[in-house]
C-alpha cells in the first residue's frame, strides 16, 4: 500500500499546517487510503489512524509500520467521533496535531458496490461502516415530509418536497441508478446539462445515513480536548456545511467572532482561546485541480491549540 491508488487533497498545504516533526503523535482522523499518514510517518511522526469503514483498516493493516516495535502506525476501526475514548484506551492522552477530511473518501466513490456514487450502476447502500440502516432502507421507509427535510437540510435542494413525492411515487429504490433516475425526472434534467441535479440528493442521503455532521462536531471537540498546546488541528472539508461548522467551531474557540457591543453587550465574560487565530480558507490551486478534478470544492482551515483548558460540551454549544 506504499503506492496509494487515491490521490489526498491538498497534501502540501495540510503537512505544512501541521508541521510534523520526528516523535510527534499525530492523528489522521480519517484514514481512507491514507495519503496524508504515508506523509506524516515519512516525517518521522507516529500516527493513530482512525477509520469506521472496515476495507480502509484491513488495508492499512498491511503497512509494515504497523508491525513496528513500537508500531508506528496505530489503526483504530472506529467513528472520529470516539477517539479521545479510543485513544485513552491505547494509553494515549495528547496529540501534536490532529487532521480531518470530510465526507465520503475516493476509494468508496469508485466502488459501485459501496453505493455511494451513480456514475456506474450499484446497490443504494451509501453506508461507511456497512453497518446499521442503508440509503435504501431510509428511503423506501421514511415518511415523504422526513425525505424532503433530509434532502432540504443536507443537500441544500430547493426542490427537496418535489423529488420526496416522486421517491415515494417510485419505492421500492434498490440501485443508485433508480434513484438517480427518480431525482433527475423530478428535476426536469436533460442529458447533457453541466450538472446532474442527482448530486445534491446523493449528498444529503449519505450525510444522513452516516450522521455526518454529527459526526464532525464531536470530532472537532474531540480534537480540542487531545491536542496539546502549541499542536495543530487542520481540516478539509468539500462543501458549504461541513465548512460552515468547521468555521464557526474555529471562530468561537479562538474568540475571533464578533463579541458585544455598547448596544449589545455580551451576557456572559467568554471562556478563555482555546486555538490561536485560525488560518484563513485554503483552496486548491489550478494545477491541483487539473491533476485530481475533486479537489475542485476543497477548503481547508487549521489553527494551533493553545494551553487553556479545553472547553466543555456546554461551554462549546454555548459558543
Amino acid at each position: 500500500m506504499s503506492a496509494l491508488p487515491h490521490i489526498p487533497v491538498m497534501l502540501d498545504e495540510v503537512i505544512e499546517a501541521l508541521a510534523p516533526q520526528p516523535g510527534d503523535l499525530i492523528v489522521d482522523a480519517t484514514f481512507g487510503a491514507g495519503g496524508y499518514t504515508r506523509r506524516l510517518l515519512d516525517a518521522g511522526a507516529t500516527v493513530h489512524a482512525f477509520d469506521r469503514d472496515p476495507d480502509a483498516v484491513e488495508a492499512g493493516m498491511r503497512w509494515p509500520e504497523t508491525r513496528e516495535q513500537p508500531p508506528r502506525l496505530v489503526l483504530h476501526p472506529r467513528r472520529f467521533s470516539e477517539m479521545v475514548e479510543s485513544l485513552a484506551e491505547a494509553g494515549v492522552s495528547s496529540a501534536q496535531g490532529v487532521v480531518m477530511d470530510i465526507g465520503v473518501s475516493s476509494m468508496q466513490l469508485d466502488q459501485a458496490q459501496r453505493g455511494f456514487g451513480f456514475s456506474v450502476d450499484g446497490p443504494l447502500d451509501m453506508r461507511m461502516s456497512q453497518q446499521g440502516p442503508s440509503a435504501a432502507d431510509f428511503l423506501n421507509e421514511a415518511g415523504e415530509g422526513e425525505i424532503a427535510d433530509v434532502l432540504y437540510r443536507y443537500g441544500e435542494e430547493r426542490q427537496s418536497r418535489r423529488i420526496a413525492r416522486a421517491i415515494v411515487a417510485a419505492r421500492p429504490l434498490t440501485t443508485t441508478g433508480a434513484f438517480a433516475a427518480v431525482v433527475r425526472k423530478a428535476l426536469g434534467h436533460k442529458p447533457g446539462q453541466p450538472k446532474d441535479p442527482a448530486t445534491r440528493s446523493f449528498q444529503a442521503v449519505r450525510i444522513h445515513v452516516n450522521g455526518e455532521l454529527d459526526e464532525l462536531v464531536e470530532a472537532l471537540g474531540a480534537a480540542e480536548v487531545l491536542l496539546a498546546p502549541g499542536g495543530r488541528l487542520a481540516v478539509v472539508s468539500f462543501h458549504s456545511l461541513e465548512d460552515r461548522i468547521v468555521k464557526n467551531f474555529l471562530r468561537a474557540a479562538s474568540q475571533s467572532g464578533p463579541g458585544g457591543s455598547r448596544h449589545l453587550p455580551e451576557l456572559a465574560p467568554r471562556a478563555a482561546a482555546t486555538f490561536a487565530k485560525p488560518s484563513p480558507a485554503i483552496r486548491p490551486g489550478e494545477a491541483e485541480i487539473a491533476r485530481n478534478p475533486r479537489a475542485r470544492s476543497s477548503t481547508l482551515r487549521w489553527a494551533e491549540r493553545t494551553g487553556a483548558p479545553a472547553r466543555t460540551p456546554a461551554e462549546r454549544i454555548a459558543a
